[in-house]
């Protein structure tokens, strides 16, 4: 593909993300190629990612530097812009990130060449029964672990909005919207409805909404389903609820999930992809489902989501599994694919090209 401009997402906290940020900047300047730093804290607050990408002039390729964090901030700025994504993994248990720092010149060069796919993840976005906002004392109880915030989304306006539908809010979630309780004492009462329908009322910590992406951060660890990225789907998890019916629900893309709080609830924030947007009232709604947009991700090789999860989550094998000293030996591809297995997503076979079996596909 033809990269003219360049945005950089760098977490600047970590001296191996400076270092590759200065190794793309001077990519950049060898290729004649535009490049900017956006998604910058600043003293004035934070801007919103049309404004942020405006700034940078609109990039078509965003480099994010840092882990899954640093690229869910690039992922809101490249789904504004419909721009491509290219992850540099800096962190620790990621899921996101595509290449190692030390790789990051070869991958550049690797997506201006063409040798890349690009993989599409779905995103979520949501209406609510009014603008959302986030009041100044609730914005200084939070303020602690959760500086700067984000402003609070905007209105879309080509979309239509009544009573019923409420407002289409200008914002998309890579990994989930979150509605949870803003006291410690107290927890949140919620309706929940799935594709128009009551499941049940909750009380509980919070209840999110996940995408396939976002099933391996906050609702797996809030006992959620891990579901391939591959996949499309909304995936709702109860967060400590006080009820018997406790277990995850998977919902069709074209299923929305709708939270009202209830009028005996407090006060609950609604965090989208772990940023604080906003604040509900008792009797206030959001609708949560599927964007029209999509995220594009560059990828440089086949994505290995399944053998990425049992390294980062360091998964073992059951010892009665292991009794008699032989692990379970990986998936033995020896020979062509057989016709009728042609459609399936599988580990490549010996006619596959060089470099598509490895983790990164760059060359050796």
């Amino acid at each position: 593909m033809t990269v003219r401009r360049v945005g950089l997402v760098v977490h600047s906290g970590r001296d191996e993300a400076v270092t590759a940020g200065r190794t793309v900047r001077r990519w950049c300047e060898e290729h004649a190629v535009g490049c900017a730093d956006i998604d910058v804290w600043s003293s004035t607050g934070r801007r919103s990612a049309r404004e942020e990408v405006e700034a940078a002039g609109d990039p078509d390729l965003i480099v994010t530097l840092g882990g899954d964090g640093t690229f869910l901030r690039g992922a809101r700025l490249a789904a504004v812009n419909d721009a491509l994504v290219l992850g540099v993994d800096l962190g620790r248990v990621g899921f996101l990130t595509e290449v190692p720092a030390p790789l990051v010149r070869s991958a550049l060069d690797a997506v201006a060449e063409g040798r890349l796919s690009v993989e599409s993840r779905m995103l979520l976005t949501l209406r609510a029964s009014r603008r959302l906002e986030v009041p100044a004392d609730i914005e200084e109880l939070m303020r602690y672990g959760r500086r700067p915030m984000l402003p609070p989304p905007g209105v879309r306006t080509d979309c239509e909005a009544d009573g019923d539908w409420g407002v289409a809010l200008h914002v998309t979630a890579l990994n989930d919207v979150v509605l949870e309780k803003l006291a410690r004492d107290r927890q949140i009462f919620v309706g929940v409805y799935l594709a128009g329908r009551l499941l049940a009322s909750y009380s509980a910590d919070a209840l999110l909404v996940a995408t396939p992406t976002g099933s391996t951060a906050y609702s797996f660890a809030a006992g959620g389903p891990v579901v391939s990225p591959r996949a499309d789907a909304l995936v709702f998890t109860p967060v400590a609820p006080h009820m018997v019916f406790d277990r995850s629900v998977v919902a069709a893309p074209d299923e929305p999930v709708a939270l009202r709080v209830l009028e005996r609830s407090g006060q609950a924030a609604v965090s989208i992809d772990g940023q604080l947007r906003g604040v509900l009232d008792p009797g206030d709604w959001i609708g949560v489902y599927a964007s029209r947009r999509r995220l594009r991700i560059v990828r440089l090789g086949p994505m290995d989501f399944y053998g990425r999860l049992r390294d980062r989550l360091n998964l073992t094998d059951a010892p009665a599994a292991v009794a008699d000293g032989m692990p379970a030996p990986l998936w033995p591809v020896t020979t062509p694919r057989p016709e009728d297995l042609a459609h399936l997503a599988l580990p490549p076979g010996p006619d596959a090209p060089r470099g598509a079996s490895g983790t990164d596909g760059l060359p050796e």
